[in-house]
């Protein structure tokens, strides 16, 4: 109750002694970390506090900044963005190591907080990685079961009992399951269905995918194929742009916008043809992890431009970067131009990123954070 000013002083208070009750409590650490910074108020304060009392190291991980977030809906001149900057900035200050997610992130932290930082990047775990085909064929069958995009495209046609999927087939005399012959190129984004977030991807959707563009290069002869876009999560927004997506009417285009099992989020990655990246960074010193875990499954990318995206994604090289609709309609003609020839660029992304060999998480945790903390630690 009261003004929104006093419900949040009050949210951050409460807080506060919830998070130093329960810090005050746990046997004496050697080390307290701060995992992934934002969010920070009030918790830098409270985890530096009970450093002092524990005579404890405190190590903060940032990803981000929770002042810049806040201004998205604020403003960057809002009175509690200020207060949350010059926050962070003197609480950031107090602690004993920091890691952050980029090299842009990590030059900023010194110049504008003057907080000596490692970086850390974010990697897979490892559980992402590519899908063999049978567990392909599997996951497809069993999403085809609620989501008309992974049926045969013309599944009427195909006997009740056929082991067959929009993707994979099963050879009915070997057994082996194979790529289905004209499957459509499987697509995959994610978004967590938010208004700024979404914003981007209603954008992306109606004005690429939904517009003539794609099914005119089809209509004009270019060797395309059918497109299934699958946009993952769960989020506030969701049922609204379904309804927008259900308005839409594509010749070549499925859209669909499943909720999946959290084991089957990796399987499909590993399954997908092209992941698609929207996020947009509110710093621009972060990395979008979804496209972290798209690598991990060896699944080449295109994401929308930020200024430190570069240390992730290698134009070319990895992915392609995209700066608006119309750039990202071109890169989808290029790669899909003779779908599923193993001769494209799509290929060679691909096969670049298996030649990667990406460090895992426990990896590149042991290489960087270790050494910090000693090696009795």
């Amino acid at each position: 109750v009261g003004p929104k000013l006093l419900q949040y002083v009050l949210k951050v208070l409460v807080q506060s002694v919830q998070l130093l009750y329960t810090l005050l409590r746990i046997d004496q650490p050697s080390y307290i970390l701060l995992q992934q910074n934002p969010p920070g108020l009030p918790s830098i304060a409270v985890a530096w506090v009970a450093g002092l009392w524990w005579g404890s190291k405190l190590i903060i991980d940032w990803h981000n900044y929770g002042y810049s977030i806040m201004s998205l809906s604020h403003g960057r001149s809002h009175p509690l963005v200020l207060i949350a900057k010059w926050y962070e900035k003197l609480f950031g200050r107090l602690s004993d190591y920091n890691l952050c997610v980029t090299d842009a992130m990590k030059k900023d932290l010194w110049v504008n907080f003057k907080i000596k930082a490692v970086t850390l990047y974010d990697r897979p775990a490892s559980y992402f990685k590519e899908t063999p085909l049978d567990l392909q064929h599997s996951l497809f069958m069993k999403l085809a079961k609620d989501y008309e995009p992974f049926r045969p495209r013309y599944y009427r046609a195909v006997s009740p009992g056929a082991d067959r999927s929009a993707f994979t087939q099963r050879d009915g005399s070997s057994g082996s399951v194979l790529k289905a012959r004209g499957r459509p190129a499987l697509l995959i984004s994610s978004t967590s269905w938010t208004g700024w977030e979404s914003l981007l991807f209603s954008v992306s959707n109606k004005v690429v995918l939904s517009s003539p563009d794609y099914e005119r290069f089809i209509e004009e002869g270019a060797e395309l194929p059918a497109l299934v876009c699958v946009i993952t999560g769960k989020g506030p927004l969701k049922d609204y742009y379904n309804g927008l997506i259900q308005k839409l009417h594509l010749k070549h285009i499925q859209i669909c916008t499943p909720w999946l099992e959290a084991e089957d989020y990796p399987l499909l990655l590993g399954s997908a043809d092209l992941g698609v990246c929207l996020h947009k960074s509110s710093s621009g010193l972060d990395l979008p992890m979804k496209v972290v875990d798209m690598f991990g499954c060896c699944l080449p990318v295109c994401a929308i431009h930020f200024e430190c995206l570069h240390e992730l994604v290698k134009h070319n090289e990895n992915g392609l970067i995209f700066r608006d609709s119309q750039e990202l309609a071109k890169q989808l003609k290029m790669l899909f131009l003779d779908f599923p020839s193993l001769e494209g660029k799509l290929h060679r992304f691909r096969e670049n990123l298996r030649e990667s060999r990406q460090l895992r998480w426990d990896q590149s945790w042991d290489q960087t954070v270790l050494p910090l903390l000693g090696n009795r630690e």
